[in-house]
């Protein structure tokens, strides 16, 4: 019974935090820029969501507050990078370091409890009759679903086409007359605004925020990502290839809490983490490679060379 349970929870984690890797699946994958601010605006969404309860907002208008933080923390990246010509990946991690202070700034103190406010999980609950386990897996799947037909839509778009392909061929996007940096920075700030809203999500469900709990989540969606597209092949169609993320952050949650429930360290989670993602990475080349040499001796009958 404390497996299943163990496993219900790590689904309804899963797909709360599939909501962020979404958002960096954006920027990673669309954009092709490694964006690092992710941490601190994770945590930023979990304070401005905690902040902004207690002071009587509304449950869902806080996690409103927290998507625009995100969209806020996305834009000083953006303009880093762009306007001030920084490489993406320092002014991820200058922005992910003012973000720190920023959050303690926001909640006073380095954490926030919520167990005696309202939350949209709580508020849920008084409707149905459920475990808090299959609440957060509703609310989850209910967020997570809205935020891949938005993305599906919005990159859709003229706009959102001229994102996707600034991150294909930026030269070939500029030559036709789009101008990049916008592409660019819109692009980061919907990222952090959906890392933000997954950061909120996860505050309510837990009842708690935390100016550390962000911490790793850039390698967590990076692990959700892979994992989504190792189950699914990177040839799944692009609506498909959104699932994925969520079902690939669902699967980490479930290896994580199996292997806690086997007796592993918590201490040694990120170690646990860095193992999922350099596999996951790895087994595609492995697969590739069988597949390069079943065909090659397929077609010459011969050994295949590797060093040809």
């Amino acid at each position: 019974m404390s497996i299943l349970l163990s496993l219900q929870g790590a689904i309804g984690q899963g797909i709360l935090w599939g909501i962020m890797a979404l958002g960096i699946y954006l920027t990673f994958r669309v954009l092709d820029i490694a964006d690092l601010s992710v941490d601190g605006s994770f945590a930023t969404g979990g304070a401005v969501c905690a902040i902004s309860i207690i002071n009587g907002i509304h449950p869902l208008l806080a996690i409103l507050l927290a998507t625009l933080s995100g969209f806020a923390a996305g834009f000083i990246t953006g303009f880093l990078h762009t306007k001030c010509k920084m490489p993406a990946i320092l002014a991820g991690i200058l922005t992910q370091l003012a973000l720190y202070s920023i959050n303690l700034r926001i909640m006073g103190k380095s954490n926030i409890p919520l167990m005696q406010s309202s939350t949209l999980f709580k508020d849920f609950a008084q409707f149905i009759n459920m475990t808090p386990n299959w609440i957060t897996i509703i609310i989850g799947l209910i967020c997570s679903g809205l935020v891949v037909l938005g993305i599906y839509w919005f990159l859709g778009t003229e706009f959102g086409s001229c994102l996707r392909a600034t991150g294909n061929n930026e030269n070939m996007v500029r030559a036709s007359g789009v101008n990049t940096d916008t592409t660019k920075l819109f692009g980061l700030m919907l990222s952090n605004g959906l890392v933000a809203m997954s950061g909120a999500l996860v505050t309510q469900q837990q009842s708690v925020a935390d100016v550390k709990m962000g911490t790793g989540a850039i390698v967590i969606g990076l692990a959700s990502i892979v994992i989504g597209e190792v189950v699914f092949g990177k040839k799944a169609g692009f609506k498909l290839r959104l699932v994925s993320i969520v079902v690939g952050s669902i699967i980490y949650r479930i290896i994580v809490a199996i292997v806690l429930q086997m007796g592993l360290n918590t201490d040694d989670l990120k170690l646990l983490t860095a193992l999922i993602v350099a596999i996951a990475l790895t087994v595609p080349v492995i697969l590739d490679r069988r597949k390069r040499v079943s065909m090659y001796k397929k077609l010459t009958g011969k050994e295949f060379n590797n060093n040809a």
